[in-house]
Order: C-alpha cells, then sequence, then structure tokens
C-alpha cells in the first residue's frame, strides 16, 4: 500500500497573496506603470515599493525608470522567470485543491 501523493511545493517567492497579487496583475500585460499597479490592487507606495524590490531581487520583475514630459515614471515588466514561476505556482496550487478533493471524496 503506498501513502498519498505529497503535495506539491509552492513558489516560496509569491506564496504571500500581496506578491501574488502583483506577479499576476503584470502577467496580464507587457508592462504596467508603478501607479497603475499600485492603485489596481489598493496598495500603498512603501508597500508596493518593497514588494517589487523583493520580486526585483528574485528575478520575476524588471524595473523601467523614465520620464514622462518632466514626471518621473516607473514601469514595471513580469520577467521569463517570473512568468514561468507564476505557472508553476498556480499548477501547484490547483494540484493541490484537486488532491485535496479527491482525498475528501475517499471519506464520504
Amino acid at each position: 500500500m503506498t501513502g498519498p501523493d505529497p503535495l506539491p511545493q509552492l513558489d516560496a517567492v509569491i506564496q504571500h497573496p500581496s506578491k501574488l497579487a502583483v506577479v499576476a496583475f503584470l502577467s496580464s500585460c507587457t508592462e504596467a506603470e508603478f501607479k497603475a499597479v499600485r492603485d489596481g490592487l489598493d496598495l500603498s507606495d512603501s508597500a508596493l515599493s518593497k514588494i517589487v524590490t523583493a520580486l526585483e531581487d528574485a528575478g520575476y520583475v524588471a524595473v523601467r525608470k523614465g520620464y514622462v514630459g518632466k514626471r518621473p515614471r516607473t514601469w514595471l515588466t513580469l520577467t521569463g522567470t517570473g512568468r514561468s514561476n507564476l505557472a508553476g505556482h498556480l499548477s501547484a496550487l490547483q494540484q493541490i485543491a484537486d488532491q485535496a478533493k479527491g482525498r475528501g471524496a475517499s471519506l464520504g
């Protein structure tokens, strides 16, 4: 008799809901302005800045700074690594949910 399937590993970098939300937001576009991400996810400037720094350090997000007229702007892009790891994380979540449903169904 074999034991239950081991649970898939979630991506530690994007396990926190706010980090996952930022990566998911960026996965839907080529590039997004910092302000659009902040407003779209209802995060403070400081919270988003910390999240972006962590995601950039992990190689999930690329940051580009520039100007529109004389106003400074920051644009965020999900990297290939970020996109790939998001897909793996979402797949692991789905596997966990499916396994839990299967185990629950076998009980009753």
